[in-house]
């Protein structure tokens, strides 16, 4: 059904919404005050034509941005663009009873992502398009490092190679990191190998095994290298680590025990190393025993005891915390029962990063119920044009 109807909002998703029938439909890539022509199909409509623009609508700087579903919000002015974001944390600390304001926006996108995972499959190489589970094929992504200029060529010769799969790209100091995932059951490793030589990759792994490494994959975090491990976890830009890790070592301060709980591979652990001895934990093994390497062979820091341990399960509890400061920076889910045990502790300082609103504002609540005081609320935006920001703040009792 075509409808002419006008955009009275913004949803979270950075869909345009209008009212129709008293009900609320979702349009991407419509903006708060035009007058648009949508078909409407329930709760979803698809913008047909803008009669009227929005004085914030600006030109997208990609050829694909309206097909490919990799970015959602290019069409509108930096002002509104950094609104959406903030409003993005505010809104969700809101509900939940916080009323804490951003007090900075870091336009953290720095050379590009150095991280992406494209879909290849029969009809290309790309991201999902908007609200599909069909691939658009692109040839180029001007929102990723120049080190990942190919990787759109790459995935393609890994569906050539081995079929339809989802392709994981790391740029690092040494070269690509290239991870394959695949369903199907009899890809060969054979099939891909020869890929590690035609584009130069660091290393090439398959569903979590190694196929084959020219070199470890490493990068450099503060006076330290890290090996980077198979499928690990890192932040999207080296900006964000760089500004997420300042924003880390400043909050800290001049406390003398911290430790750096959901460590990851290190980016935090190894930059308050340089003043302070630190003790780090995270779920991910390997992880860990790269973090371990890296600061036994880095000079000039103090030392830094890595274990592996489950915090979604096994947190540590309030009588294992004889720290000053704790550092955290959960997954997507927040770390719901390690913040409790945070609360009841008598830790002075807790800073966290997260890159979840909504589990981040669960989290905070939970802080300030234990009797902390937020402060420095920041939003770091590494995933430009999208809907995501990560999220930093500071906790003091």
């Amino acid at each position: 059904m075509t409808i002419t109807t006008t955009i009275s909002s913004l949803g979270h998703k950075g869909e345009g919404v209008a009212e129709i029938d008293g009900k609320k439909v979702f349009i991407p890539l419509a903006l708060p005050g035009e007058k648009v022509e949508i078909e409407a199909d329930g709760e979803r409509g698809t913008l047909l034509g803008v009669i009227s623009p929005a004085e914030n609508r600006i030109e997208p700087f990609c050829p694909h941005f309206g097909a490919c579903g990799g970015c959602q919000l290019q069409h509108m002015d930096r002002p509104s663009y950094e609104a959406f974001k903030i409003a993005l944390i505010e809104t969700p600390l809101h509900f939940a009873g916080i009323d804490v304001k951003v007090s900075r926006f870091i336009d953290a996108a720095g050379d590009g992502r150095r991280r992406a995972t494209l879909h290849a499959r029969k009809e290309g190489a790309g991201y999902m398009r908007l609200r599909s589970h069909q691939v658009h094929d692109i040839d180029v992504c001007p929102i990723l490092v120049p080190g990942l200029a190919r990787a759109p060529e790459i995935a393609r010769a890994v569906m050539q190679a081995v079929g339809e799969s989802d392709v994981s790209f790391t740029a690092t100091l040494t070269g690509l990191d290239v991870s394959i995932r695949t369903e199907k059951k009899q890809a060969r490793h054979d099939r891909v190998s020869p890929l590690v030589g035609r584009f130069k990759l660091a290393r090439l792994s398959m569903n979590g095994e190694m196929v084959l490494q020219a070199q470890a994959p490493t990068m450099e975090m503060a006076k330290a290298r890290v090996e980077i491990p198979i499928a690990s976890f890192l932040q999207a830009t080296a900006a964000a680590e760089n500004a997420l890790a300042d924003y880390v070592v400043n909050a800290v301060g001049k406390a003398k025990t911290v430790a750096d709980l959901f460590c990851g591979v290190g980016p935090f652990a190894l930059r308050l190393a340089e003043t302070r001895p630190v003790s780090a934990f995270d779920n991910d093994k390997a992880a860990i025993a790269a973090l371990d390497k890296a600061w036994r062979f880095t000079k000039g820091i103090r030392e830094v005891t890595a274990k592996a341990r489950d915090l979604f399960r096994d947190p540590m509890t309030q009588f294992e915390l004889p720290f000053e400061a704790v550092v955290m920076d959960p997954p997507r889910a927040g770390a719901e029962a390690q913040v409790r045990e945070l609360a009841k502790s008598k830790i002075k300082t807790v800073v966290m990063v997260a890159c979840d609103a909504r589990n981040f504002a669960r989290d905070a609540a939970l802080l300030i119920a234990g009797g902390y005081t937020m402060s420095d609320l920041v939003a770091v935006d590494q995933f430009t044009q999208s809907t995501h920001i990560e999220i930093a703040a500071t906790f003091r009792r």
